[in-house]
């Protein structure tokens, strides 16, 4: 006879499960104890309080925010009832006060590069950052953007802009004060120049007071009315990348007014719906460049490898709402006599989930470790060049069949727009399109072995993880010795032998690698030895070759112990 999962609430009394008002901190087994694994201790203990309360906001005034903000998406005033073109974005107030959350209380844009965020008197660290974005996605998946979009353009303004530009903007985009702030954006798409920035056609003329003149047309550019964006334009004669460079687009001017371009329309998008996404016609916008002329994709690149993992963390957060809302349903839905969660298959089901969910998670915080020591000085940026990549395309891949299933596991309701399954499975779809399309983005990882040569780091990173965390089982250490020998293997010769179609492949590959060594590393912390379990089931479901004719052996019992790990 199964043993059931223990539970951890009282039943409802209504027979429809409903979680609104959950503390998703504390429903999260895993939350603090990896807050503990990845920040310093100090830390650690001052930030508990604020992660707890974005748990309690987060489950309860936060998610029914979204769930309005979703509802009444941002509408544009192309001109003012006297005629005046004005191209201003009216958002709804729920969505305000959402970013009143994000960029004032918590400073989610700011905390990395300055002091004072939430009571600590030096910038946090990376890993600070993303416990408490993943925490804050889980009820606003759009907002996120444009809060990821204005940390990244405070770090590359940072990292390439002239001095006296970074003084005059850096305070601006990174202030509390929301009367103050001004958010930032990118605007890199256009009609004909996606994926292929090399296709720019928007062009930047320079003028005789140092600064530039914009022109041409932007496809698809979120938070169209952010305060500074970072545009892309062709400021040389020579064609492809080469004649690319980057600018900073100032949305109002020193005397007061609106620099000269105009959003066009607001985009009609399936996801992300409370965030505005517009098209931009540049009519001669003032911008300043920012780096050197002609290194436009290189400077953008460095902002899209933070916007990437910025999307892997959007995956992982929202694949953590679903886990969380499937347990919960379970746990309090009964069906032919049982909890569904004392019911093999769904205990089979939910185990992926939280797999996969994690797998996201535990790779999330060590790209941005490597991201932060890479910018430090500190850390291989080869392993940082592949990281980005490598979750951007599995983690947004994952958290589209992760929210289908927990959509499932609600069943009708999961269907119901009052519900927050199908929020979750419309935005899902966004992360594996934005800043690289899979295709994309699993080409850039084989590019990133053959130029850069980021293969070795990650395997010497795998072996460090392994060598510090728990033991791998005596059962499994020749099958996981094997199926890593085997992921270096494809990837090298997929990537020194130009071997395009095995791209996603090769990429798939060595993201599970990367998760499995993490996982085992995060098992030697304190409340996170259940992270091994984890990883046992990364190399036997996510790594090792399986035979769709062989009769599985009988998982229950791991299963139970990662639910009840789990809850």
């Amino acid at each position: 006879m199964d043993t059931p999962v223990r539970p951890v609430a009282a039943p409802p009394a209504t027979p429809v499960p409903d979680a609104r008002g959950l503390n998703l901190f504390r429903a999260d087994p895993y939350a603090a104890p990896l807050a503990q694994r990845y920040l310093p201790a100090a830390l650690h203990a001052h930030l508990l309080p604020h992660l707890d309360r974005l748990g309690e906001l987060a489950g309860g005034r936060m998610d029914e925010l979204a769930a309005t903000a979703d509802k009444h998406p941002p509408t544009l005033s192309v001109r003012s009832r006297a005629g005046a073109d004005e191209s201003r974005v009216d958002k709804h107030p729920a969505y305000v006060e959402l970013e009143r959350l994000a960029y004032s209380e918590f400073g989610l844009a700011a905390l990395s590069h300055r002091g004072g965020v939430l009571g600590w008197p030096e910038p946090m660290p990376a890993a600070a950052k993303y416990a408490l974005s993943h925490l804050f996605v889980q009820a606003e998946f759009g907002l996120c953007c444009p809060v990821s979009m204005t940390d990244s353009l405070a770090r590359t303004l940072r990292k390439f802009g002239d001095p006296a530009l970074v003084e005059r903007v850096l305070p601006q985009v990174t202030s509390q004060d929301f009367d103050t702030l001004r958010q930032g954006a990118m605007f890199m798409t256009e009609q004909g120049a996606g994926s292929d920035v090399s296709a720019t056609e928007v062009t930047a003329e320079r003028q005789d007071d140092g600064t530039w003149r914009v022109h041409g047309d932007k496809w698809f550019c979120s938070n169209p009315d952010a305060g500074f964006a970072m545009v892309l334009a062709r400021s040389e004669p020579e064609p492809g990348l080469k004649g690319v460079s980057l600018f900073l687009l100032p949305r109002d001017l020193e005397d007061g007014s609106h620099n000269r371009y105009r959003i066009l329309r607001l985009k009609d998008k399936l996801g992300t719906r409370s965030m505005a996404s517009g098209e931009i016609r540049l009519e001669g916008a003032t911008a300043w460049l920012v780096g050197e002329r002609g290194k436009g994709f290189k400077h953008m690149a460095d902002m899209i490898n933070n916007s990437r993992l910025s999307n892997g963390m959007r995956a992982a957060g929202l694949m953590r709402r679903a886990v969380t809302e499937a347990i919960y349903v379970s746990q309090h839905r009964r069906a032919f006599g049982k909890r569904l969660i004392d019911m093999p298959l769904m205990q089979r089901q939910l185990v992926k989930m939280t797999v996969w969910a994690e797998q996201a998670r535990s790779v999330m915080f060590q790209t941005a470790r490597a991201l932060a020591d890479a910018d430090q000085g500190r850390g291989d940026p080869a392993l940082a060049r592949i990281l980005t990549p490598l979750i951007k395309f599995r983690a947004c891949r994952d958290a589209r069949k992760v929210t289908g299933d927990a959509m499932e596991v609600r069943g009708g309701c999961g269907y119901i727009e009052e519900w927050t399954e199908p929020r979750l499975v419309r935005d899902a779809h966004l992360g594996s399109i934005w800043e690289g399309t899979s295709n994309i983005v699993a080409l850039d990882v084989l590019r990133a072995i053959k130029k850069e040569g980021s293969l070795p780091a990650l395997r010497r990173h795998v072996e460090q993880l392994l060598a510090d965390g728990v033991p791998c089982p005596p059962a499994l250490a020749d099958q996981q010795a094997r199926a890593l020998e085997q992921t270096y293997a494809l990837a090298e010769h997929a990537a020194q032998g130009d071997h395009a179609e095995l791209a996603r492949q090769a990429a798939a590959l060595l993201y599970h690698a990367v998760s499995l060594a993490a996982l085992r590393w995060e098992a030697a912390g304190d409340g996170l030895a259940s992270r091994a379990l984890l990883a046992d089931q990364v190399l036997l479901h996510r790594l090792a070759p399986r035979d769709p004719f062989a009769i599985a052996a009988d998982e229950s019992a791991a299963c139970r112990g990662i639910l009840q790990h789990a809850l």
